[in-house]
């Protein structure tokens, strides 16, 4: 760094372009008269004297007498330990203002637009680490990868995780071994066309990004449930129903857990139609009081706005898009059971487990 350059980032920290020029020349110098610092600095001869003592008063420099004022710069350490500090608050304002601006309160607006992508990875991680119930996820290998370990800590917690990973037909890829997935996900899907980032979180956050071909850059972070709720159901139409399975752990003969009461529906319509006693466990949440409950019985009934099954393999998922509920026989009496945002059921459903089928 030359002379110069001292001089500015010396005016940076709050000195005088008089006080920074007077400074470098002391230093030069290492003593000086009055008239000898006019003459290494630049300083006009009338200011030179307020000049050396502002700076002493800062503790710059010392002065003494002999025939006349001299001065010398006084030892590093006091100035050392200010620019030290000074560049301390520079970085800390620096971080803030980062902070300030990729990631607005969500608490105050139900939905927020950043204009850097890496704003909602780094806010869906956060929502990750937050998550009690559930996860749906539409990421790269190496969004993956940036999530993989929030994500490990969310399944060891009990949260329910479906992930969907997305590649480009034309990139040399190799999909996550079983055994890594089964540390990070419940569920996995692939789906070989470049795709969004999405990640839903316990049925209120959302985080989405386009994917990273696409012309513009920014994302949108989301705190509100109907918000989350359209991206929910273009994750599952566009993003998982229709990708191939890499992995799965959940059972196929009871107890088969469920986080979606529709799919839920697809798979025990059949069984009830058949002539199957279904049992049946229910976390959910008081539609009146929002209170927890947890209930236990047998199914009598499924209810949904489309068309009845009528023996095709799978119900399609058009079909169960409107109200869906089922029926619960308790101790209590018949309870039912809506999916997410459930107003007109007794419950809404947060985790639903075929606990027995007998025939």
């Amino acid at each position: 760094m030359n002379s110069d350059e001292l001089r500015e980032v010396l005016q940076e920290a709050g000195l005088s372009p008089y006080q920074s020029k007077a400074y470098v020349a002391l230093l030069e110098l290492g003593t000086a008269s009055a008239r000898e610092l006019v003459e290494a600095s630049d300083v006009p001869d009338p200011r030179i004297y307020d000049v050396v003592r502002s700076l002493e008063d800062r503790g710059y420099v010392e002065t003494y007498e002999q025939d006349t004022m001299r001065a010398r710069a006084h030892s590093p350490a006091d100035v050392l330990e200010d620019l030290q500090s000074r560049a301390s608050r520079f970085e800390q304002a620096a971080d803030e203002i980062e902070d300030r601006w990729e990631q607005p309160e969500l608490d105050r607006h139900a939905a927020s637009i950043v204009k850097r992508f890496e704003t909602v990875v780094d806010r869906a991680r956060l929502f990750i680490e937050e998550a009690e119930n559930q996860i749906q996820l539409s990421a790269s290998l190496e969004q993956y990868e940036q999530l993989e370990g929030a994500l490990a800590e969310a399944l060891e917690r009990g949260v329910y995780i479906q992930l969907s990973i997305y590649t480009a037909p034309d990139e040399e890829y190799e999909l996550p071994a079983e055994e890594r997935l089964a540390k990070t996900t419940t569920e996995a899907r692939h789906r070989p066309i470049p795709s969004p980032f999405v990640a839903l979180i316990d049925r209120r956050k959302a985080c989405f990004g386009p994917h990273e071909d696409a012309l513009n850059e920014y994302g949108v972070l989301v705190d509100d449930r109907m918000h989350e709720y359209v991206f929910h159901w273009y994750y599952v139409g566009c993003l998982w129903e229709i990708c191939d399975e890499i992995y799965t752990a959940r059972n196929d003969e009871p107890p088969i857990e469920y986080v979606d009461v529709r799919e839920f529906i697809r798979d025990v319509e059949p069984l009830l139609l058949d002539g199957a006693t279904v049992g049946v466990r229910v976390l959910g949440k008081d539609v009146s009081s929002g209170e927890e409950r947890i209930l236990e019985g047998d199914l009598t009934d499924v209810y949904y706005e489309g068309d009845d099954y009528v023996g095709a393999k799978e119900i399609p998922l058009a079909q169960l898009a409107g109200r869906a509920s089922i029926t619960v026989e308790t101790s209590e009496g018949e309870i039912t059971v809506g999916g997410e945002g459930a107003m007109l059921e007794d419950i809404e459903g947060i985790r639903l487990t075929m606990t027995e089928i007998s025939r």
